[in-house]
């Protein structure tokens, strides 16, 4: 087996209904690093910045990416500071949505994570996917 580029890796999201844009995105990390660490957005954290509470509840979201078979560990995300995510949990990379590069926050944690030897990968979301969409459907469907 070819050594990973990466040691250790992470990656976050509500992942509410998981679907193939949440498994692609964190195969792909995986690919990347030999140990792939998940957070989930806690319901109050999403409800802090989405103005909504996920459908899926916390503990049934944690245990549906725990299962995953590209998922090394799992934990809670209870902030948006990645910078102190890096602090409790010393990632090599972070692996996320390529919608925020170039942005002047992420541009920031780049500089920040380079004084640690650590990165960011950004990956394109797959194209027609999302949990909004899909609870769009559902409601449609009603």
């Amino acid at each position: 087996m070819s050594k990973k580029k990466y040691r250790v890796g992470y990656t976050t999201g509500v992942y509410d209904m998981f679907h193939v844009g949440h498994l692609r995105l964190i195969k792909r990390a995986k690919e990347l690093c030999e140990h792939l660490i998940v957070g989930v957005s806690t319901d109050e954290l999403v409800q802090s910045y989405k103005n909504k509470t996920p459908i899926i509840p916390f503990e049934n979201r944690m245990e549906i990416v725990e299962a995953c078979k590209y998922v090394d560990e799992v934990v809670p995300q209870t902030t948006m500071d990645k910078l102190e995510a890096w602090k409790n949990l010393k990632f090599d990379v972070m692996f996320h949505g390529d919608e925020w590069k170039g942005t002047p926050l992420y541009n920031k944690y780049e500089e920040e994570f380079a004084k640690v030897g650590a990165e960011i990968v950004y990956f394109a979301h797959t194209e027609g996917v999302s949990s909004t969409l899909l609870a769009k459907k559902v409601n449609e469907q009603k």
